[in-house]
């Protein structure tokens, strides 16, 4: 097992990777990047693919929050979907935005065939309604997906999504043929390497503690100091007061993930036949899928403020065993918590700090396919191709209600009301 990151399934089955050596000089750079997950890696992966020279900050090592202990799961478009994005912003911008829905899902396996990452990627993913009124949801997410142009989705009834799902929990579903799982870290893994491979230097136990800003901003850490012609600041959950004015419209939140022992093969295979991953179509939903060695890896629900709470199982397996009572005996081996960014509205903040600082964050639990766009758009940004770009920094965000001392038990209030309003069937 892994020892430098936080215990979990992934680490304990990452590949084999490099301690990447703490920064301890002063570097001259053409982009520094503050952050080794998602945002930060596709980034850095983009640039050095242009010819930038690039230089990645990592606080711990290289995948040590959301982007290396989430659920592992492909999903297409954004955590507010297309609907919502067309009320709140202009046309062409709502146009832009939508083209770029399943941008992600497309950057990801075009990094895993490219670089050769071994990451266990799986196709297929299952959206399931547990009640009459999600399953008409999805009905109209599909017509919606549709009308951008997506055609890689299938509603299935109760017998069907049974077929699919060894529980009766659901009354149908939708399928995204396009969707589908990776080992998280281990995708992050492959592409800080590729990111090597190409040139660029990655800085792990190096966190960013200052931006000395101007012309040519320059990140200060503990021992050493990068100056650079652009930033990227890419920390999300992880980025700390770092730079006070995008703490202030967002929030870090926890989701809890556990892991069983290896399930037999005959089990395995009865509980998700075609080995899709799964989420629910809850307000706090609940999302599953199987391991390379078949594992179920099953999490769901928010802690808003980002405690980490005391028993994750405790929280988690009455949930598992909701959706398969036949797990009663089965071990749970891990379980954990990772944190990510929350906003108001649940879309990404998207902009520029001064004429050099670029960011992306707030991801809101549907972070996995959007960082990967999140960092081509970035590159291209930085390469003097806005528009794409310009559509994200168009949203509006707002601060939370409360402010920062009563903006999580205000929002976990809210949850409880949307959380019974699913439980009730409304």
């Amino acid at each position: 097992m892994n020892t430098a990151y936080p215990p979990s399934y992934y680490a304990a089955s990452a590949n084999t990777a490099p301690q990447r050596r703490q920064l301890q000089e002063c570097v001259d750079t053409d982009v520094c990047v503050i952050g080794a997950g998602y945002t930060g890696l596709s980034a850095a992966l983009f640039l050095a693919e242009r010819g930038y020279r690039v230089v990645v900050l990592e606080a711990a090592r290289v995948g040590y929050g959301a982007s290396g202990r989430n659920g592992g799961q492909i999903v297409n478009s954004y955590s507010r979907d297309l609907d919502t994005i067309e009320r709140s912003t202009g046309t062409r911008e709502a146009e832009l935005i939508g083209a770029m829905a399943f941008e992600g899902a497309r950057i990801i396996r075009e990094r895993i065939e490219r670089y050769a990452i071994a990451c266990d990627l799986k196709d297929g993913g299952l959206f399931a309604a547990l009640t009459a009124k999600q399953m008409k949801h999805l009905e109209a997410q599909k017509a919606l997906w549709e009308r951008y142009g997506y055609q890689h989705l299938e509603l299935l009834d109760a017998d069907a999504v049974q077929r699919e799902v060894a529980t009766n929990r659901y009354v149908g579903a939708m399928l995204d043929r396009q969707g589908g799982h990776i080992h998280p870290l281990n995708l992050a893994l492959g592409e800080a390497a590729a990111v090597e491979s190409l040139g660029g230097r990655i800085h792990e136990h190096s966190p960013a503690i200052r931006i000395e800003r101007g012309a040519r901003p320059t990140v200060h850490t503990p021992e050493g100091q990068v100056r650079a012609d652009f930033i990227v600041v890419a920390g999300n959950a992880y980025l700390g007061n770092l730079v006070p004015e995008l703490a202030a419209k967002s929030m870090p939140c926890g989701s809890q993930v556990i892991t069983t022992e290896p399930l037999p093969e005959e089990i395995a295979h009865a509980l998700l036949p075609h080995d899709y991953c799964v989420e629910d179509c809850n307000y706090l939903l609940d999302y599953y899928r199987l391991s390379a060695d078949r594992r179920l890896i099953y999490g769901g629900g928010v802690v808003y403020g980002a405690r980490d709470p005391a028993d994750v199982t405790a929280i988690i397996r009455p949930k598992m065993l909701a959706t398969f009572p036949q797990l009663r005996e089965t071990k749970i081996e891990f379980a954990w918590t990772g944190n990510f960014l929350l906003t108001l509205s649940r879309l990404p903040q998207v902009g520029r700090l001064g004429d050099n600082i670029y960011y992306s964050q707030g991801c809101s639990g549907h972070g996995v396919t959007y960082t990967h766009l999140a960092g081509k758009v970035l590159a291209e940004a930085i390469s003097g191709q806005a528009e794409r770009f310009d559509a994200f920094a168009g949203l509006r965000h707002y601060p939370f209600p409360g402010g920062q001392r009563f903006r999580a038990p205000i929002s976990a209030l809210g949850a409880f009301y949307y959380s019974l309003r699913d439980r009730l069937g409304f």
